[in-house]
């Protein structure tokens, strides 16, 4: 599956339970010797009352991580072409928590994200005290960064124009900066106007990749925040469009975007 050109290998363990290694993940995830994704979505079956599904993601190096917005919309769109469910409107448990999920009328999908989270411990980020902005030291050189979770933790930049951005070199370093305990998603945007910006990701356990849904999130609420945009905030990345939409610090995040079946196969493992 993919969603705005993130792309994904679904697993139905809700039918019949599947037990994947890191290993297993990790050669499925290959472009080459396996099938190609940038993650492993998981959908298995709840473990707590009054919710629909478990979802969980591992990333193309096997990793297990907590969240994944492009994923999510996927999610909504595989369990109703497999028949797993008949509701447009799902409550789906996660690593960090539950998100819900819309099928739209226009076959588009919207996305609760939840509240973004700004403290440093719950990030995990490591940093004294809470402030806006905040100097990451990388390649003897201060990068001025946004620093947030949208379930997973993400470092936003603004830079002047995202073709020219040195996303292959200071992508890496950002993700793994001492600074992130877990390592961190590092996201590029270009400011177009205060509705309207350009966004390039690179992703811990991934690199980067076409989009990045929760890194669409922290780039339009870090913008809100520091007062460089409104929203609703149009998220162009390359691989499609996405629309983020949030009231403000404590209300929750509202993703919508395309999502679609690439196609069906079985592996033997």
């Amino acid at each position: 599956m993919q969603g705005t050109g993130n792309d994904f290998v679904v697993v139905d363990s809700f039918t019949s339970p599947v037990a994947l290694t890191a290993a297993q993940i990790k050669k499925i995830a290959n472009r080459h010797f396996g099938v190609g994704c940038d993650q492993l979505l998981m959908v298995e079956k709840a473990t707590h009352a009054n919710v629909d599904f478990r979802y969980r993601i591992f990333n193309a190096d096997g990793g297990e991580v907590e969240q994944c917005g492009n994923g999510a919309r996927c999610f909504v769109r595989f369990v109703l072409a497999k028949g797993l469910s008949q509701k447009r409107e799902i409550i789906v448990e996660t690593a960090s928590g539950l998100i819900t999920l819309t099928l739209r009328d226009d076959n588009q999908v919207t996305v609760n994200m939840g509240a973004p989270i700004f403290e440093p411990a719950k990030i995990p980020f490591m940093a004294e005290k809470k402030l806006t902005t905040y100097t990451l030291r990388a390649n003897n050189q201060a990068v001025c960064t946004a620093v947030l979770s949208m379930g997973n933790p993400h470092a936003v930049m603004i830079v002047d124009d995202v073709e020219t951005a040195n996303v292959a070199e200071l992508g890496p370093l950002i993700e793994s900066h001492a600074s992130f305990p877990q390592h961190v998603n590092a996201g590029f945007m270009q400011i177009v106007n205060a509705h309207e910006i350009k966004l390039r990701v690179y992703e811990r356990g991934a690199g980067e990749t076409l989009s990045c849904g929760t890194g669409a999130c922290a780039a339009a609420v870090s913008g809100i925040m520091l007062e460089h945009l409104k929203s609703p905030v149009l998220v162009n990345t390359r691989g499609g469009k996405l629309q983020i939409t949030w009231a403000g610090e404590g209300q929750p995040v509202m993703m919508t975007g395309d999502a679609e079946i690439v196609f069906d196969g079985q592996l033997d493992l």
